[in-house]
């Protein structure tokens, strides 16, 4: 069998704030452990807990207040559905650009306008509104034009619509340049008070709140509200945008409507994701299952066939274009499992090295543009750097077009614009970014992000990082807790799904299974407190069938997941991290000629000393007791009173030598 290995990972682990949990807890009726996951969110007073667990009961703000320009918007559109005015929407091909257009398609139709729709090529224009869409437009007779999701930095293309005669009303949400449009209205939460409720949302977020606010004026507001909701859900948390203030607020209304969705697109997309059973439909089935299915069409396919599935009142149309984006999908996970397979390859028999770059630049012809970026967030997974990936757009190898993915310590935006003396075109934000290049100048492009990777990069910083939120004990993994988690939804960007840790676990049994995945069970001892056989736990580690297999004792980090099986619902781990058990399980010391390790150990709200020898005896006790339990190797544990000599000493010799190397 082959040697045990693991994947190299840094962990930070929040620090307990047990007084604080209990606080929480005594107020909310939660477990304490999730009360610690709340104050890791920065929620840490009780009206801050009120109003994340009842999002509908904080205050909203006027939006017309917000946004100075939402009233000069709704006056335009209003005005142009009564004067007949030809009104065309220019979106983008991704989720939240797709899920906009076929929003602001449905409500404008609705309300009696003369609508159309645009999106540019992803292939040959790339991201936003351009000229030759604005010169269409005209032509076409339109006199009124949308973006969504675009074209806060589109200064050429909105100066020559307006230069044509027509009234240009931006809605986007990316990055502010320092010189905005000449539109007649903009609409973008950058523009707008950063403690503004409205701040965090995404394109589709604006489309909706004009939509709606169009509607009210209109007297049509009722009939649209909910069908708007669930395309306002499906793309916000398609497009990972912070499930903070009236992202949390609006997603978990929206959530309650997909699984019954009024929009027969949505209901077919969930058939053929084979989420149709589902009673409810939660972030991470839009995450895994909706949101690859849109967001494949607009990688490598027509971004039509999302718009015409998502406004369509036809049956039929709705499921064939619905087994479209699956088929389509097919296509992008084959896509990306082989280039990702090449990158791997090219890296690791190749020269570069990342950790001496402290980022990696990789470049491989006939790679899909489209896909590109998905394969850098998992080398990202897998190298911890930042990861520039980009593929030859022309048989003579001229050009480059590449995507870019993070870490925290390394903001892709700045690195773009610290090397943007070789791009031809840049744009992203912290975590992501695209960009452009003459193939000439990619020795150059990448020895300048490597310049500024060891600026802002220590060695440290280079392994891959899992954030963990609180110890658990695994015998408190249960429905009870996992159904608690719930209270927490939506979770997503801002509000990611609690993550747990637990100590020094035992891997009873393993194997890989499907597509080299690891399935694993776990227990935390041999016996718990009570003298009965420790509690086992099933749990799954995606995409890590290279680390078959794992060592038998380990640290493990992990979500909860519910999983059913011929009617029977369990709940198991979802792994997210490892790391060698001698990290986190005791601190060596001495006494007499006896060898021992101590390790104090956080259980809920209780904190327990663990002493090991090397026979394999466990004396456990937990602060402020004096009975505590001695297990050894094939035997029940006993209790013994700790106060009595030899255990004594041999506890004050551990909690001392526990401290002194903690501190």
């Amino acid at each position: 069998m082959a040697a045990s290995k693991i994947p190299q990972q840094r962990w930070y682990i929040h620090p307990p704030q047990p007084e604080a949990a209990r606080q929480l807890a005594a107020h909310t009726g939660l477990a304490a452990v999730l009360t610690q996951v709340m104050l890791n969110r920065g929620i840490s007073t009780i009206e801050q807990a009120t109003f994340f667990l009842d999002p509908d009961a904080a205050p909203l703000s006027d939006p017309l207040v917000d946004f100075p320009d939402l009233q000069a918007s709704v006056d335009i559109l209003v005005n142009a559905i009564a004067n007949g005015e030809k009104i065309a929407i220019c979106g983008d091909y991704d989720a939240d650009g797709m899920t906009s257009t076929a929003l602001l398609m449905r409500a404008l139709k609705f309300l009696g306008a003369k609508v159309d729709y645009a999106i540019p090529s992803r292939m040959s224009e790339g991201y936003g509104i351009n000229t030759r869409i604005i010169e269409e437009f005209h032509a076409e007779g339109v006199e009124i034009i949308l973006t969504v999701d675009n074209g806060i930095a589109a200064h050429a293309p909105v100066a020559r619509a307006r230069e044509l005669g027509l009234t240009v009303i931006i809605t986007d949400h990316h990055e502010v340049p320092p010189e905005i449009p000449n539109a007649n209205a903009i609409l973008n939460p950058q523009l707008i008070d950063p403690g503004s409720p409205y701040r965090a949302m995404a394109g589709v977020g604006v489309a909706y709140l004009l939509a709606l606010s169009v509607a009210q004026v209109l007297g049509k507001e009722a009939a649209l509200k909910d069908p708007l909701l669930e395309l306002f859900t499906l793309g916000t948390i398609a497009d990972l945008a912070a499930l903070t203030g009236v992202n949390r607020r609006w997603v978990r209304r929206g959530l309650r409507l997909l699984a019954q969705s009024k929009i027969k697109g949505i209901q077919s997309l969930i058939q053929v994701s084979g989420l149709g059973g589902e009673k409810n439909i939660k972030p991470e089935a839009i995450g895994f299952r909706l949101g690859p299915r849109i967001n494949a069409v607009g990688r490598i396919g027509d971004p039509q066939i999302v718009i015409e599935m998502l406004i369509t009142e036809d049956e039929g149309i709705a499921l064939e274009r619905a087994m479209q984006c699956e088929s389509i999908n097919k296509q992008r996970q084959q896509l990306c499992e082989q280039i990702a397979i090449d990158a791997v390859e090219v890296y690791e028999q190749g020269t570069l090295d990342a950790q001496k770059s402290r980022v990696l630049v990789i470049v491989q012809p006939e790679w899909h543009h489209g896909v590109i970026g998905i394969v850098a967030s998992r080398l990202v997974e897998r190298y911890g750097v930042p990861v520039f990936i980009g593929t030859y757009e022309d048989a003579a190898k001229t050009h480059v077009r590449g995507s870019a993915r993070s870490i925290p310590e390394f903001n892709v935006f700045e690195a773009l614009e610290y090397a943007k003396d070789f791009t031809i075109k840049h744009g992203g934000h912290k975590a992501a970014g695209g960009f452009s290049l003459a193939a000439s100048d990619l020795t150059s492009f990448s020895d300048r992000l490597s310049e500024f990777a060891h600026q802002c990069l220590e060695p440290k910083h280079l392994k891959p990082l899992v954030t963990v939120d609180a110890q658990l004990d695994l015998n408190e993994v249960g429905m009870d807790l996992f159904q608690q988690i719930d209270q927490l939804h939506p979770c997503g960007m801002a509000n990611p799904d609690p993550v747990f840790w637990t100590p020094n676990v035992k891997v009873s049994r393993q194997k890989l299974i499907g597509k080299n995945h690891l399935k694993l069970t776990v227990q935390q001892n041999d016996w718990n407190e009570s003298g009965e056989a420790s509690k086992t736990v099933d749990a799954l580690a995606w995409r890590w069938g290279e680390y078959y297999p794992m060592p038998r004792n380990l640290d493990i980090a992990y979500k909860l997941r519910s999983n059913e099986w011929r009617g029977e619902v369990s709940i198991e781990l979802e792994i997210v991290g490892v790391r060698p058990a001698s990290e986190a399980n005791g601190v060596a010391f001495s006494l007499g000629d006896q060898q021992y390790t101590c390790n104090l150990i956080q259980r809920s709200q209780i904190q327990e000393l663990q002493i090991r020898n090397p026979q394999g005896e466990v004396l456990i006790i937990q602060k402020g007791q004096r009975m505590g339990t001695l297990s050894k190797l094939l035997q029940q544990p006993m209790e013994i009173d700790v106060t009595e000599a030899p255990y004594y000493d041999l506890v004050k010799t551990a909690a001392q030598v526990w401290a002194k190397e903690k501190t």
